[in-house]
């Protein structure tokens, strides 16, 4: 036990700079991911503000029969992985297409391109949900004004269901393609160039080379992202289905996910338990799933695992 700890100073003492780099880091992911994990005793106590968390009440397992005993159960279960599934498909490959064609036009107007997919990304949900707003409101939303430029009956959008499935994918791939495309327009500049000179000699077209060089030497990257990305299949994305929907009690069947349901469950009702149970089953499906998703890739291939 003395070799071992006293191994393990010398090994501290003599990268010492760089534990020192590494400590703001270190404390900001105490204070704000680690520390607050104490709040997850919520999930399993009837929870009463007077008494704070550890004087309330044990409660179990009761917390977590909320979300599989109720009629919308299977409902938001569905919606969840389903819409997930869609984004995660979609974004991926369209993100791929368009770092490809990036990659064709490295020219001064990359540049141009990257800070308009890039954009997107950091406009908050809520402000997005205003310009749904303003392109679907029934009476002078603009989609509605082409329709009746065209002859056609405006649609009111905030009652129709069957419309929000495709809604909501498009104005996901709006905010999330662009970010993708530069992750993966990186992987691709990292691309030893020799590759693409020895296949031009070889009188490879550009497609040739997108098939058979970019896209199987992009592969690893993909997957370590596809792998990421299915820990979140379990938690939907609030914004989206909250503020893009606007809240509208039309759309519930077609827009409901699990993280929506829980908060308007959590305002109705005030009951803090079950949405730190809800947080707790969540975050836990999620490391699972990235868990079996390595897994099956590592018997595949080892080489594109995460660990």
């Amino acid at each position: 036990m003395l070799n071992f700890v006293g191994r393990e100073m010398r090994h501290f003492w003599k990268n010492r700079e760089l534990f020192i780099l590494s400590l703001p880091g270190i404390v900001y992911k105490l204070i704000f991911a680690y520390l607050p994990m104490v709040g997850l005793l919520i999930a399993f106590k009837k929870y009463r503000y007077d008494k704070g968390i550890f004087g309330s009440d044990w409660a179990g397992l009761e917390n977590f029969k909320y979300l599989f005993t109720g009629d919308a159960a299977w409902r938001i279960t569905r919606n969840t992985i389903l819409y997930n599934g869609a984004y995660l498909l979609l974004t991926t490959c369209i993100a791929i297409l368009f770092a490809v064609m990036l990659n064709e036009i490295r020219a001064r107007w990359t540049k141009v391109y990257q800070t308009s997919l890039f954009l997107p990304h950091f406009l908050s949900w809520v402000l997005v949900g205003y310009i749904a707003y303003a392109f679907l409101n029934h009476s002078e939303g603009f989609l509605n004004r082409m329709l009746l430029s065209f002859g056609a009956d405006p649609v009111s959008w905030y009652q129709n269901p069957e419309a929000w499935p495709y809604i909501l994918i498009i104005f996901h791939i709006w905010k999330a393609a662009g970010f993708s495309t530069l992750i993966y327009f990186a992987g691709i500049m990292g691309i030893n160039g020799e590759y693409y000179e020895a296949a031009k000699i070889d009188g490879a077209t550009k497609r040739q080379m997108a098939m058979k060089i970019t896209i199987p030497l992009l592969a690893p990257l993909v997957i370590i992202m596809l792998i990421l990305s299915i820990g979140g299949m379990f938690r939907g994305d609030f914004g989206l289905h909250y503020f893009i929907p606007n809240n509208s009690g039309f759309l519930y069947g077609a827009t409901d996910v699990i993280d929506t349901y829980v908060y308007r469950s959590l305002r109705e009702l005030g009951n803090v338990g079950m949405s730190a149970a809800t947080g707790l089953y969540q975050s836990v499906v999620g490391l699972v799933l990235v868990l079996m998703a390595n897994s099956i890739v590592k018997k595949i291939n080892p080489d594109h695992s995460l660990w």
